[in-house]
């Protein structure tokens, strides 16, 4: 129940964090580039990347800042961040093909399921 709870909470802070800092980036922009979202994503990255290095030294008596931050936080903040260290465990440890079919499968088919569900909900 503690996991859940960790993981809840940063989740719910991780949300609130895109929702709010993507709108400010977006205000500062009269661009069609879609700034927010970036820096969300970059900085979702760069977080992950640091909770998850740094609390290695620790092992499981860091799971709980893990659950918290990692899981909580960067997931409610952003998947991008999940998919990019998933990406990069997988071509560090060398499973080049299987990095390929996930990353390229993910970005084909999320972008083919999304157009299919934009059509699906304007048929309704």
């Amino acid at each position: 129940m503690k996991n859940i709870l960790l993981i809840f909470i940063g989740g719910g802070a991780g949300s609130l964090m895109r929702y709010f800092l993507s709108r400010f980036i977006n205000s500062l922009s009269t661009s069609h580039f879609p700034f927010g979202t970036f820096v969300v994503n970059v900085a979702g990255c760069f977080l992950i990347g640091f909770v998850i290095f740094y609390t290695e030294r620790y092992g499981e008596r860091a799971d709980t800042w893990r659950l918290l931050l990692a899981t909580g936080l960067c997931g409610g903040f952003t998947t991008f961040s999940t998919f990019s260290l998933e990406s990069s465990e997988l071509i560090s440890e060398q499973h080049i093909l299987v990095f390929l079919l996930y990353a390229g499968g993910s970005i084909l088919l999320g972008l083919l399921a999304t157009y299919l569900g934009l059509l699906a909900g304007r048929a309704i």
